[in-house]
């Protein structure tokens, strides 16, 4: 399937990554409250770190090495049956030490209950395979799958999820998300590949899983450790507040993430096939399609923040907006990140690089929460996500121009910002002056950002992605 009918598909299950939570979001926040939503994220979170450490590196190696094999059926069954098994046994490992934790760790030992649900999560994740599809680049499958899930999920927490105690209720529809797709995926998967004993060899993959996987865990210091660690000292108020604004990040950023996902395994096969010249013009879109639409999100969720904690959440959570504020950043920071790290230095195999920036940030993260984190609380835990993601950003940056040569975009990245400088004063104007109703407000800034970012994009900036869109919207209209 080509690059773009891949992107329309991904497309679709982005977008209902952003419906989807929006439509649960509010509803949750109302229904369960600040300090339960707290509970849960903390839950989820620690699950979260167990399943990191059993996949380590299985993802990204995962999706490197069925990109290179799927044309060749005898290697893509040695591929798959190496990396499931070694993706099982370190999930063994992990469930019988999460057990553990869970009896000796009093803070744990509290939420006994939600860990031994979580546990089921941990377990099925390792058959959830989606390392293999998105390798295959069947993302026609994974998004029909995703949205079928995904719409029972829905109409699970809405008939079941019905009362502030029914937190737990809402956890265990959670984690049998992730158990249903995971059966889904790996009964679907012997259709395609034969898993056989005969085929493993955990040696030849097993140092690119740990360090690949040494990254994963130390990205994840600056990420789901803010929300651990802000558990831990201090209370679940604080920790609703941080996690609602990560979710929101999460969400805003969905639309590139979806995009990274596309391109990750295309661009392995074109390094891998030695197709440099189109490996670096690809990354050229990726680059020009994270400015043009980071910079109007950022505008409207950092002048709009209290209006959009108000409408998502509801009230209870006005704190949030200064945390939304902090972060907006992120949504360029992240993406350009994933440009770096995802499309490029994975695919280029730079495996010890990663570790050393995915180190040096995590140490940086660990260090700005134990310093800010006591006295900030969840303000704390925000700056040392900003913190430890810029901290990405630089050392990937500066490896990537030592390797292959890829300078930071200064000129498009400063005639964007210029470009919406006036945008950016007219909705400090509708914030100030349509005080009448926050919706109105913000429907009236979300049509004229649209407005002025087509504009900009056709006009001014010239941008050949969405000149190219643009023009067939018209000739299809006209």
């Amino acid at each position: 399937m080509g690059l773009q009918k891949n992107f329309v598909y991904s497309s679709i299950l982005t977008v209902s990554n952003y419906v989807f939570p929006l439509i649960i979001f509010p509803y949750i926040f109302r229904v369960l409250g600040v300090a339960n939503v707290g509970i849960c994220s903390f839950i989820d979170n620690i699950i979260n770190y167990f399943v990191i450490f059993s996949m380590l590196g299985v993802s990204a190696i995962g999706i490197r090495e069925t990109a290179a094999s799927r044309t060749n059926k005898e290697q893509l069954n040695k591929v798959f049956s190496s990396l499931i098994t070694l993706n099982g046994l370190f999930t063994v490992v992990l469930l019988c030490i999460l057990i553990l934790c869970t009896q000796f760790i009093d803070k744990l030992n509290e939420y006994q209950h939600l860990l031994y649900i979580g546990a089921f999560k941990l377990f099925f994740n390792f058959l959830l395979i989606e390392w293999f599809y998105t390798g295959l680049e069947d993302f026609k499958y994974i998004t029909e799958r995703s949205l079928l899930v995904k719409l029972f999920y829905v109409i699970a927490v809405f008939v079941f999820v019905r009362k502030e105690k029914d937190y737990d209720i809402y956890f265990v529809l959670t984690v049998l998300m992730v158990v249903v797709n995971a059966i889904i995926n790996i009964a679907r998967s012997w259709r395609i590949v034969n898993y056989s004993i005969r085929d493993v060899n955990l040696k030849k993959y097993f140092k690119a899983y740990v360090v690949l996987g040494v990254y994963m865990i130390l990205a994840t210091m600056y990420t789901s450790f803010n929300i651990i660690f802000l558990g831990f000292t201090s209370t679940n108020e604080e920790v609703g507040y941080f996690s609602t604004i990560y979710k929101l990040i999460i969400i805003f950023l969905a639309i590139y993430t979806a995009w990274t996902n596309v391109v990750m395994p295309r661009m392995s096969s074109l390094f891998s096939g030695g197709e440099y010249d189109e490996f670096k013009q690809l990354i050229k879109k990726s680059i020009s399609i994270l400015l043009s639409f980071s910079v109007p999100i950022i505008i409207i969720g950092m002048i709009f923040s209290s209006d959009i904690i108000l409408l998502i959440s509801g009230k209870g959570y006005e704190k949030a907006a200064i945390l939304l504020q902090i972060l907006m950043p992120l949504i360029f920071i992240i993406g350009y990140s994933q440009i770096l790290v995802m499309q490029i230095l994975i695919p280029y195999k730079a495996d010890k690089l990663l570790v050393f920036v995915s180190g040096s940030s995590a140490f940086l993260g660990i260090l700005l929460n134990v310093l800010l984190v006591p006295l900030l609380h969840s303000i704390g835990s925000s700056v040392s996500w900003l913190s430890s993601e810029l901290c990405v950003l630089v050392l990937a940056q500066f490896f990537t121009y030592k390797k292959i040569g890829i300078k930071f975009p200064i000129k498009i990245f400063f005639r964007n910002i210029i470009a919406y400088l006036p945008a950016v004063l007219f909705c400090i104007l509708i914030y100030f002056y349509v005080t009448n109703i926050f919706f109105i407000r913000l429907i009236i800034a979300s049509v004229f950002m649209l407005i002025y970012f087509v504009t900009v994009q056709y006009f001014y900036l010239k941008n050949d992605f969405f000149l190219s869109k643009f023009n067939k919207i018209l000739k299809v209209v006209f």
